[in-house]
């Protein structure tokens, strides 16, 4: 504007760019846009710049782009980082987020850093959820009828190798847990029921049919002489031993069902009773034998068995109402 005003009053290029301190290819440029488009082509308009936030109606449309996963916006592996969604969100919105900033976002939005379950890519979704709105229910209703004790069964291993947790420390110093490295374990056949009952046999060696066979009489003693065993499709329990036993007549009170293959997640010890005695009740904890390990775990048991209000959790997990 000032070059132009002093052509106005009679001054030469060269020296309108002497006075500026610009060249004179710049002040002909400038004289030119206004011969052409008037004095006012010449006044500063702000650039074309990319938003520097996200609106309150983007941050919530940012689960909806991440539940498509990973792989959808060319990532290879399902996992989101801090850098990946802020790829997402520049892709998406166009505006740039450094990684850490990304962190804070997510946590507003109640997003938060957590291990996924895998599970086994044979499931039948369709069977199982039929099995979970429409199965369980209809045994639930038919042992009450037949007055049945409903009992879950399942297994699992302790080891001597602890269940390693997070705990308090001095900054800087990072606590440690002395293990006997070994494979040492015992084995656990566990039976619960919605009432909150806890059964358990462990034995120190691997389970076999004839552990099944008194598990199932060590049921009859204690839970009642009429049962709802529900299990899954492990070779323990289809073992010789297991069908001769529910085909006698000690047997007879039996009535076993099977849950649909590959869906450990609709037993309620798989993500609740086995991960409160491993991730709770024994965290942290080194035995330096099998008879240490036992005396530990009836001990952890025994805690369950006082907790009975925890029970109700572990169904709910399993997504089975009672």
């Amino acid at each position: 504007m000032r070059a132009w005003h002093l052509k106005q009053r009679g001054w030469t290029q060269r020296l309108i760019a002497a006075a500026l301190g610009a060249t004179e290819g710049a002040v002909s440029r400038w004289l030119a846009a206004a011969e052409e488009q008037g004095p006012d082509a010449l006044r500063t308009r702000p650039r074309g710049r990319p938003p520097t936030r996200l609106t309150d109606a983007q941050r919530r449309l940012i689960p909806d782009c991440l539940w498509h996963g990973p792989e959808a916006y060319g990532f290879r592996g399902a996992v989101w980082t801090c850098a990946r969604i802020a790829k997402v969100i520049e892709e998406e919105f166009g505006v740039t987020y450094h990684p850490d900033h990304v962190g804070r976002l997510l946590k507003e939005l109640r997003w938060t850093p957590q291990v996924p379950i895998t599970r086994a890519r044979q499931r039948d979704e369709a069977e199982i959820e039929h099995w979970r709105t429409d199965v369980w229910p209809r045994l639930r209703q038919q042992a009450r009828r037949e007055r049945r004790a409903v009992v879950f069964v399942d297994e699992s291993g302790f080891y001597l190798l602890p269940g390693v947790v997070r705990t308090y420390s001095p900054e800087g110093l990072t606590p440690v847990v002395d293990e006997w490295q070994t494979r040492d374990h015992l084995s656990v056949m566990g039976g619960l029921t919605p009432a909150g009952k806890v059964y358990v046999l462990v034995r120190p060696e691997s389970l076999n049919g004839l552990h099944t066979v008194a598990f199932l009489q060590h049921l009859l003693r204690y839970a009642g002489r009429r049962l709802l065993v529900i299990w899954d499709r492990s070779m323990i329990h289809r073992r010789a031993e297991v069908k001769e036993f529910l085909g006698s007549k000690a047997g007879r009170g039996i009535w076993v069902e099977t849950l649909p293959g590959y869906a450990p997640d609709l037993n309620p010890w798989d993500q609740g009773s086995w991960h409160h005695l491993k991730q709770v009740e024994m965290r942290n904890l080194a035995c330096l034998d099998l008879e240490e390990l036992h005396l530990e775990l009836h001990l952890a048991i025994g805690r369950l068995r006082q907790k009975n209000h925890l029970i109700p959790a572990f169904f709910a997990n399993a997504g089975l109402k009672l």
